[in-house]
């Protein structure tokens, strides 16, 4: 079963009216946004990677989506395994780096014992208040899609962290996320809809464009490729697809008041559809990530 064959088992089931219908990355109950996430050893992270970018990384991607709601954060809950205690005290360090850098109090949370050799399995829930929280089904015909900062430097970044060798700004922005707080808070009363990019921009960009009723074209000649990535793997569709860029993705018919690119728009109609200088692109057999896929 793929991951939207069983979202759309879990629609079936009593929704709590914040649930918004299980269509976006966040719920709002009781005024609060709340938002979980959990990574796991070998699909989100590499068994080598540091135990501090991990902790970063774990913290980072949830604060991620509290961004896009444009949330003022209040804190997060960690569910942890204890495994080897050297680790386990890194990560620790690190978890104090990335709650001091976002301002964000640990609230509480859970701690769990694995089997020997099994692979972690970490998660954080976030929670945020004073939230305008954008859909990302509220995008309307003659929308800009925009995005903030540059796409595909962590999926290079990951190939870089397996090769261990290569670019160390590619490789920082695989580990250490960025969560757009600032820019989220910013955007939010004033777009139409939006959304982090965490599973590649065209999976995502597809997935505002259903939930919105619409139909949305890309440029793939208009994708911010940083300095690094054009120097080191200068192909937009490959950056389009791959994931762990935890920008924010956003449709809104005026220039943003923070930096951003447009990369598209949506139309009446349905489906995504990729052009280069104007020229139509044959769409990838894949998008992005998704799970249940092998």
């Amino acid at each position: 079963m793929t991951e939207a064959e069983f979202l759309a088992r879990l629609r079936t089931l009593p929704l709590h009216p914040g649930a918004r219908g299980l269509t976006d990355d966040t719920a709002l109950v009781a005024g609060l946004i709340l938002t979980t996430d959990t990574l796991v050893e070998g699909v989100h992270f590499l068994a080598n990677d540091p135990p501090q970018d991990v902790a970063w990384k774990l913290v980072a991607t949830n604060l991620s989506d509290l961004a896009a709601k444009g949330a003022r954060v209040e804190g997060v809950l960690l569910n942890l395994p204890l495994t080897d205690s050297r680790w386990d005290a890194t990560f620790v360090d690190g978890l104090a780096a990335v709650l001091s850098a976002h301002e964000c109090p640990l609230i509480g949370g859970d701690t769990v014992s694995l089997p020997a050799g099994a692979p972690r399995v970490l998660t954080c829930t976030a929670i945020g208040a004073d939230a305008p929280a954008p859909p990302r089904s509220g995008a309307k015909a003659g929308d800009g899609l925009w995005v903030t900062g540059t796409i595909g430097d962590a999926g290079a970044g990951l190939t870089v962290a397996r090769a261990g060798e290569g670019p160390a700004d590619l490789l920082a922005r695989y580990r250490r996320p960025t969560a757009r707080l600032a820019e989220g808070r910013a955007l939010a009363p004033l777009v139409h809809a939006m959304m982090d990019v965490s599973d590649g921009l065209l999976i995502d960009a597809g997935r505002m464009a259903a939930a919105s009723g619409l139909a949305v074209t890309i440029d793939l000649a208009r994708i911010p490729l940083s300095t690094a990535l054009r120097a080191h793997a200068p192909d937009p569709l490959a950056a389009a697809t791959a994931g762990d860029d935890y920008e924010l993705l956003f449709a809104c018919a005026d220039a943003p008041p923070v930096p951003a690119t447009r990369i598209g728009s949506f139309a009446p109609g349905s489906g995504l559809a990729l052009i280069h200088d104007g020229q139509p692109v044959p769409l990838p057999p894949r998008l992005g990530f998704e799970h249940g896929l092998r």
